[in-house]
C-alpha cells in the first residue's frame, strides 16, 4: 500500500510540473504588438484583415498608423483632402483613410471617380461618357444617352449614325509614381434586357469594318502614342487600349490627353456604344491579358 502511495504521489507530482512547465509557454499573444506591426508592414492590406481576426493583439497591431501608411500610395494626402477634406484627414486614422479611398469617389458632378484597389492599394481612375468630348453629342440626330446598370456611371453614350466620329478625354491628376494604361470600354450594339435575359441589338452596327480607329494618347510632360485597331465583337463590353505613360515625379500633377477617331467621311459608322475610359496601373491590364 506503501507504494501506491508513493505511486500517486508521483504521478501528481509530474502532472504539476508539466502544468506548471506548459503555462509557462509563451503564445500568439504575448507577441508584442509592435513587432505584429512591423511584420503585417510587409503583408498586402487582404492579408493583414484576415490575420486582425486571429486575437486582440493582432487586432490592435492591425490598425497601428504606420501600418496603414505603407500600404497608402504617395499621393495619399492629395486624394484625401479632395475627396475627405483636410480636417478629417487630420482626425481620420491611416486605416480609416484607406477604407474610404478604396470606396468609389465621385468629382466633377459625378462623371469621374477614383479609388485605391483594395488589394494592392493602387489608384484607378474612370472617367463616365460624359466626361468625354464627343463631337456632335448634342444632337440627338446622332448621339442618344441610354440608362443601364451594365454600367457603373448607369448610362452610356449611344452612337446611331455619323460621319465623323472623335472622342476626347482630358484630365489633370496627382497619380503615384509608376506605370499606367489607358483604356476604352466600347461597345457595338445596343443592349437591353427582355423577359429577364441580357439581349444586344446590332442592327445599327455598321462602318467600323472599313477603316481602324485610331487612339492617340499624349502628356504634358512630353509622353505620346499613336496606334490603331478595328472594333470588333459586336455584343460585348470590350477594352480598346489607348497607350501607356509613366509618371517620374512624385505628387506633381500630370495633364493627360486621349482620343478615340474615325474621321474617314467616305462612310458613316453607327451602332457605337461608349461607357468610360479607364486610366490604371499598367500591370492590371497585363493581369486582364492573362486571364
Amino acid at each position: 500500500m506503501g507504494a501506491s502511495i508513493s505511486s500517486t504521489a508521483s504521478i501528481r507530482e509530474k502532472n504539476n510540473e508539466e502544468s506548471n512547465s506548459s503555462s509557462s509557454k509563451t503564445g500568439l499573444g504575448d507577441i508584442p504588438e509592435s513587432c505584429i506591426s512591423s511584420i503585417l508592414m510587409h503583408l498586402d492590406p487582404h492579408d493583414i484583415c484576415k490575420l486582425a481576426r486571429v486575437n486582440r493583439a493582432f487586432h490592435r497591431a492591425s490598425s497601428a498608423d504606420f501600418v496603414w501608411e505603407s500600404k497608402l500610395p504617395s499621393c495619399y494626402k492629395f486624394l484625401a483632402n479632395k475627396f475627405l477634406g483636410e480636417e478629417n484627414l487630420s482626425t481620420m486614422s491611416k486605416k480609416d483613410v484607406y477604407t474610404k479611398l478604396c470606396q468609389p469617389n465621385r468629382f466633377d458632378g459625378g462623371t469621374k471617380e477614383v479609388l485605391l484597389d483594395k488589394y494592392s492599394g493602387q489608384v484607378c481612375l474612370f472617367m463616365s461618357s460624359k466626361s468625354l468630348k464627343i463631337t456632335g453629342i448634342d444632337d440627338r440626330r446622332y448621339w442618344i444617352y441610354i440608362p443601364t446598370e451594365e454600367s457603373r456611371f448607369k448610362n452610356v453614350a449611344y452612337l446611331q449614325q455619323m460621319w465623323w466620329v472623335e472622342v476626347i478625354g482630358e484630365l489633370e491628376f496627382v497619380f503615384p509614381v509608376g506605370s499606367y494604361s489607358i483604356t476604352f470600354r466600347l461597345q457595338l450594339g445596343k443592349s437591353s434586357k427582355r423577359l429577364g435575359r441580357r439581349v444586344c441589338n446590332d442592327d445599327q452596327v455598321h462602318g467600323w469594318d472599313i477603316k481602324p480607329v485610331r487612339f492617340q494618347l499624349s502628356t504634358s510632360d512630353g509622353q505620346r502614342s499613336i496606334s490603331e485597331c478595328y472594333l470588333h465583337e459586336p455584343g460585348q463590353w470590350a477594352y480598346y487600349h489607348v497607350g501607356d505613360f509613366m509618371v517620374t515625379k512624385p505628387n506633381k500633377p500630370i495633364k493627360i490627353k486621349f482620343s478615340l477617331a474615325q474621321i474617314d467621311c467616305t462612310h458613316t459608322k453607327g451602332g457605337l456604344c461608349i461607357d468610360s475610359a479607364i486610366i490604371r496601373p499598367t500591370e492590371f491590364r497585363e493581369r486582364l491579358k492573362k486571364l
